[in-house]
């Protein structure tokens, strides 16, 4: 049987695979047209970055923190991620027109997927029991 921490640490990783598989797949819709891909500021990138070791730490996080701090670090990693992907995801996107983008429909069906899993993570971790991380 698996444990708490191996299972949110394979949500993480599951989590993460779907993010940049989304971003791989931008990349892409901008790959011939160098033109009308869009040039990030510093500052834009900085916080992609940060914003990706989010689940990169979470998935080591997961495996070596003790129960109390690990539990509390997934339900706000969890919240995290679930708020900024459907910002960007949702309301962004309904601002600025960015939902007539041909990729767009993609990006709701990993956003989609994305917002699931980083919620089973906030319930599994908000369920986690003191007794389960003592056994």
């Amino acid at each position: 049987m698996h444990d708490t921490k191996e299972r949110l640490s394979l949500f993480w990783i599951f989590a993460l695979l779907n993010y940049l598989y989304a971003d791989v797949l931008a990349l892409f819709a901008f790959v011939g047209s160098p033109n009308s891909a869009p040039h990030l500021p510093q500052w834009a990138l900085l916080g992609s970055a940060v914003l990706m070791e989010i689940p990169i730490a979470m998935i080591l996080a997961c495996r070596l923190v003790p129960f109390r701090a690990n539990r509390l670090a997934n339900i706000i990693a969890g919240g995290i991620m679930t708020l900024v992907n459907a910002f960007l995801t949702f309301v962004l996107p309904l601002t600025n027109g960015d939902f007539r983008d041909p990729v767009y429909p993609a990006y709701v069906f990993f956003a989609t997927i994305e917002t699931v899993c980083t919620s089973v993570i906030i319930w599994r971790a908000w369920t986690w029991s003191g007794v389960e991380a003592t056994s």
